[in-house]
């Protein structure tokens, strides 16, 4: 029998429940933050054309204000005009009036001009940062002509506003277009984890069924029933159904076998008590030797029987096939049982194949045809034949051991790959040689008949049908 060795986790790691949130929420709250910062620089562009449309307009209103008068200059420039440009404390605006362009004429601070690589458009507005009084601003320049052909004069109008416009009109931009968004992502995030705990309660069902069973695993090993469940849990609970399923299989034969165990020697350790008490009390050298003759029967029947039993044992774990030329392992069987049929007055031979490969475990082969011959030794009788045989019928291989003996009733036949039924007095049988061979048949994906021989007899078949998922000729 094997024991299962249970799994041991390398490390315990971030639940499934967290590591779906990390994978969900994460890249959402990396595409806010990205998306926040393509929204600022959206904003803050839309913020600074707004503020330039509005220099160029006021810049293109205070140039019309200063009008030319012949070689002079008109300045109509009323006192409203100038509280209206310099009426919010928090929006400071300078202007300036210079002619020739850096010579001041009129305005409230000296404002600086555009650095000198830059071009200066004729007639339009130009548009440009710079420092004015350690503070950054904004400033819009236009410069047109005035004077006659012969002395013509540059009049230059600069307007500045502070740049702090432009910031506060980016951060409102931006606080009435992220607001929602936020409000969105974190309504998101809760359906997020919401969905995530209701798609994960059939994995904890099916927890809290394993959980409950953890202390009675050897007792209850039903199917785990999962009627509403998404596909993938359903193949987590098939997978351990098919677990359970093996470990049913197991502790069965497991059982089985202990009773068969404990059934069977029973009898024969009882019979070897009661004959050694006889001999401790016989005082007849000859009686002893008699009583001690059975003992001697007695043990070596026991050893044959827990030999059987540790071989059905075997049987019933799961066999590696591997290609395997069954004609070989045959006739060294047949080998190795000749000197005793030739002991036994019977004659054992080999007909059939060379050479035959087929998917197979060559020890459990072994015991089965041992099986096989064992039986055919011990009941055919003496001066009979036994043959083993290796040959292909259509599509099948066999396997057989065939005897001329007695053989079977034909009520029998059913019964004699039963665990422990016996149709034959004869000393020395436990009733377990032909139940192994049909274990191990079947192991291999095949069949164990038996049949009668006329006029009397029996043959014992291993059948393979080749092409079979588990055999394959080779």
């Amino acid at each position: 029998m094997t024991t299962a060795t249970p799994l041991q986790p390398h490390g315990q790691g971030l639940s499934l429940k967290r590591q779906l949130l990390l994978w969900l929420l994460l890249p959402q709250l990396v595409l806010f933050l990205v998306g926040g910062a393509l929204a600022y620089r959206v904003a803050l562009k839309y913020a600074e054309k707004a503020i330039d449309q509005s220099l160029t307009q006021s810049v293109r209103s205070l140039a019309r204000q200063v009008k030319p008068i012949g070689s002079g200059l008109l300045i109509d420039f009323p006192r409203a005009a100038q509280d209206i440009i310099e009426q919010d404390p928090k929006d400071r605006v300078s202007y300036m009036v210079s002619s020739p362009p850096g010579s001041f004429l009129l305005g409230n601070g000296r404002l600086p001009g555009p650095a000198e690589e830059q071009q200066l458009p004729t007639h339009e507005a130009l548009l440009y940062n710079a420092q004015v009084d350690g503070k950054p601003m904004r400033v819009a320049l236009l410069e047109v002509d005035y004077g006659d052909a012969g002395s013509p004069q540059r009049m230059r109008v600069q307007l500045a506003k502070s740049l702090a416009v432009q910031q506060r009109l980016t951060t409102e931009l931006i606080a009435d277009m992220l607001a929602p968004l936020l409000l969105l992502g974190v309504v998101l995030s809760v359906l997020v984890y919401g969905g995530i705990s209701r798609g994960l309660q059939p994995l904890t069902r099916l927890q809290a069924q394993l959980g409950d069973r953890r202390d009675q695993v050897l007792s209850d090993v039903s199917p785990i029933e999962m009627t509403q469940a998404p596909q993938e849990v359903h193949a987590l609970a098939g997978a351990v159904n098919h677990l359970l399923a093996a470990v049913r299989r197991s502790l069965g034969q497991e059982k089985r076998f202990l009773n068969d165990a404990a059934h069977q020697l029973r009898t024969p350790l009882a019979g070897l008590i009661s004959q050694t008490e006889l001999a401790l009390a016989e005082q007849d050298p000859q009686a002893l030797r008699v009583r001690l003759g059975k003992v001697l029967a007695g043990a070596q029947r026991s050893a044959h029987l827990v030999q059987q039993l540790l071989s059905l044992a075997r049987n019933e774990v799961e066999v590696k096939l591997q290609p395997l030329d069954v004609a070989s392992l045959a006739r060294e069987v047949a080998r190795d049982w000749t000197p005793r049929a030739l002991k036994a007055g019977i004659d054992l031979g080999y007909e059939g194949a060379d050479h035959l490969m087929l998917a197979g475990e060559a020890f459990l082969l072994q015991e089965a045809l041992n099986n096989l011959i064992d039986n055919a030794l011990r009941y055919a009788g003496v001066g009979s034949v036994v043959t083993l045989s290796v040959q292909t019928q259509g599509s099948q291989v066999i396997l057989e051991v065939a005897d001329n003996g007695p053989g079977l009733s034909a009520q029998d036949l059913p019964h004699v790959f039963e665990r422990f039924w016996r149709a034959s007095d004869v000393p020395g049988g436990c009733g377990l040689g032909l139940a192994i061979v049909a274990e191990i048949a079947q192991r291999h994906g095949g069949e164990a008949r038996v049949l009668t021989v006329q006029p009397h007899g029996l043959r014992v078949q291993l059948c393979w049908t080749v092409g079979h998922a588990d055999n394959q000729l080779a």
